[in-house]
């Protein structure tokens, strides 16, 4: 291990906050500090691996997220309630719901409209008995499929059921719709969850996990070689039991409004300048995940053209640098003098890649200072692996966080 060096001169928020984090040692083991590449790192489990520690309105898949447990470590140290905690890359909304539960103002970006979808209804969820009077309400014989080659998932009556369902909803929370029916709006998140997975809690015959949808053709093969037909599944009945697994620890608890938008990360124009207390993101890692195709059929049933998602793919290192850098310096117009990013980053390509060192590098020359990279290292797990993260392959999954503060 490289040897250990001074951090520098530190204002005493930044150095209480990295003491905090050197003396940390709530699972067992002590902070290993040393500075590499001219990097300060702290490594160990800051939170646990648990699959099933956080609140239970966290528990929906979206593709490459991270547990609950990141922003909830840096909120409760960095932020008070009331304060507002913004992620430009929300994916399935983690950073502001975990803000909302701990009484922040949540804010959140992403690029994909199926982002602000999962998160908005669950920031202020309905009531179970509001979920079950509404699905009565559904015309669930008004419609029928249009798309036979659906079939490959589903039975032709569930598929039936789905169609209605979402031609029903179309009609009531149009897209362009700022403030959908909140009780609507629930259902729609609730049924993306569902459209795919591996277990009778889904609509779908046996397939990929439900934040991995594959394309029709894949489908009929993984059909033939597991020798199966999709079973005809309730759909009514498979959103109320998942509204109650999601608000069996009940509802966010008072919290100042949220601010949700869809956008590029480089452009919130809709958000004060230095309005935000913290920043916790995680972007795109290079060229590991498909976005897109992860969720053509979510797009589907939202009513979202997928093409239009102008999500993109990052091949070099030097284009993934220059959006992190735009990104970086929309969160500096955003953030408080004293303000911290929490900027997490994974490892590609077997460790060949750094992300974190080309976040350094992205930061140089903007008004933050570069304060560590902070490690959460835990055993592996199933759910990182699926991510096509190399240092899995070797037993250990990791979240690699640049944290900065804004100075001025």
């Amino acid at each position: 291990m490289p040897s250990s060096a001074a951090l520098g001169t530190l204002t005493p928020s930044a150095g209480a906050f990295l003491d905090d984090v050197h003396a940390f040692s709530a699972f067992g083991a002590p902070t290993a500090h040393f500075v590499e590449g001219g990097i300060p790192y702290f490594v160990n489990e800051f939170w646990t691996a648990a699959q099933r520690r956080a609140h239970s309105l966290q528990e929906i898949s979206y593709r490459a997220c991270f547990k609950p447990q990141l922003p909830e470590f840096f909120i409760a140290r960095l932020t008070a309630p009331g304060d507002a905690v913004h992620d430009p890359f929300m994916g399935r909304g983690t950073t502001p719901l975990q803000a909302a539960l701990m009484g922040r103002r949540p804010l959140g970006n992403d690029i994909n409209p199926l982002s602000l979808l999962l998160t908005r209804p669950r920031l202020s969820p309905p009531t179970p008995a509001q979920v079950a009077a509404r699905l009565e309400e559904v015309p669930w014989s008004a419609a029928e499929a249009e798309r036979d080659d659906l079939l490959a998932f589903y039975h032709p009556e569930t598929l039936r059921q789905l169609a209605a369902l979402r031609a029903w909803l179309l009609r009531r929370a149009p897209l362009d719709c700022s403030a959908p029916d909140p009780v609507d709006d629930w259902i729609r998140a609730v049924a993306l969850t569902r459209l795919t997975g591996h277990s009778p809690g889904f609509f779908s015959v046996y397939t990929l996990p439900p934040n991995q949808a594959v394309q029709v053709d894949a489908q009929i093969k993984i059909n033939a070689r597991r020798n199966q037909v999709p079973p005809r599944r309730n759909v009514a009945a498979i959103i109320l039991k998942k509204t109650l697994a999601l608000l069996r620890d009940g509802p966010p608890g008072a919290h100042p409004p949220a601010q949700l938008s869809v956008g590029p990360a480089s452009a919130t124009p809709d958000i004060r300048d230095g309005s935000v207390t913290l920043v916790v993101t995680s972007p795109p890692f290079l060229d590991v995940v498909q976005y897109d195709s992860d969720n053509w059929l979510r797009c589907w049933f939202a009513g979202i053209e997928a093409g239009s998602v102008t999500a993109s793919l990052h091949r070099s290192e030097a284009s993934w640098t220059e959006m992190v850098r735009a990104v970086l310096t929309e969160q500096a117009r955003l953030l408080r003098a004293g303000g911290h990013i929490a900027f997490e980053v994974g490892e590609v390509r077997r460790g060949t890649v750094l992300l974190e060192r080309l976040v350094w590098q992205a930061a140089a020359g903007l008004p933050f200072e570069r304060l560590a990279v902070i490690v959460n290292k835990q055993p592996f797990t199933k759910t990182a692996h699926c991510w096509g993260i190399g240092n899995n392959a070797v037993g250990t999954n990791t979240n690699r966080i640049v944290l900065l503060r804004r100075t001025g």
